[in-house]
């Protein structure tokens, strides 16, 4: 990468970061199933259109899950908020990327996608180097609440499980852990889904019972996040 364009996006220990990257055999075989299966469900927990998980390399970001993005699998790093994402230890939010885009990064990319809102969490490997992120996208400037944020974080434990069982070579699917998993998500999505028919049949909700619902769709969700990083940190602790 020419760092001389984007310097900012070069971190100081860069070279150990790419290290931590190396035993990550998803690296250049964008939209793996299990990957995609789980970007599709963040996308749904957090009501977005768009929801990606990525690894920052060398001279670009892969997309090893994608949901909603057709548009590529694989950016330059300096076309990427995810490039961005991972220098930071929190939250990286962008609400209105029109009126207020990102200067680390080449705004036209953002742009041409037409995206008015970002918000990712880094990936870290077990030595605490930055792998990625996951993140999530919308069309549309929005506010990620305090509640979206921290069910992002909690979700993003997840897709560094994900990645770790990739990194242990647990390339072939473990029946009773799979099953497990697609209960749990089968569950909560149930019980997301009948929380929303409720909220539709109230002809007249008001701004109290709106925030019940709301609070009730993230309680859920948090908990779903929880009870799959319990089970794939069983699985990794073997």
């Amino acid at each position: 990468m020419d760092s001389t364009l984007y310097p900012g996006l070069i971190p100081s220990y860069e070279h150990e970061r790419l290290a931590a990257l190396q035993p990550y055999q998803v690296l250049g075989t964008p939209g793996q199933g299990p990957f995609n299966d789980f970007v599709s469900i963040v996308a749904k927990l957090l009501d977005v259109p768009i929801a990606l998980i990525s690894l920052v390399r060398d001279d670009d970001v892969v997309f090893i899950g994608n949901t909603g993005l057709p548009e590529a699998s694989v950016v330059d790093r300096e076309d990427s908020m995810c490039s961005v994402a991972i220098l930071n230890d929190g939250l990286t939010v962008f609400e209105d990327i029109a009126t207020q885009p990102c200067a680390l990064v080449n705004p036209f990319v953002a742009q041409k996608m037409h995206l008015g809102f970002y918000a990712g969490q880094a990936l870290r490997a077990p030595n605490g180097m930055a792998l990625g992120s996951l993140c999530v996208m919308d069309r549309a400037a929005r506010q990620l609440s305090p509640a979206e944020g921290e069910l992002l974080t909690q979700l993003a434990l997840v897709a560094q499980d994900l990645l770790a069982l990739q990194a242990a070579n647990a390339t072939e699917p473990i029946p009773a852990l799979q099953a497990r998993l697609e209960g749990l998500v089968q569950q909560s999505l149930t019980r997301l889904h009948t929380l929303a028919e409720l909220h539709t049949l109230d002809l007249a909700p008001d701004e109290a019972d709106a925030g019940r619902y709301t609070a009730s769709r993230l309680d859920e969700a948090s908990y779903l996040a929880q009870a799959l990083h319990r089970e794939l940190l069983a699985v990794l602790d073997k």
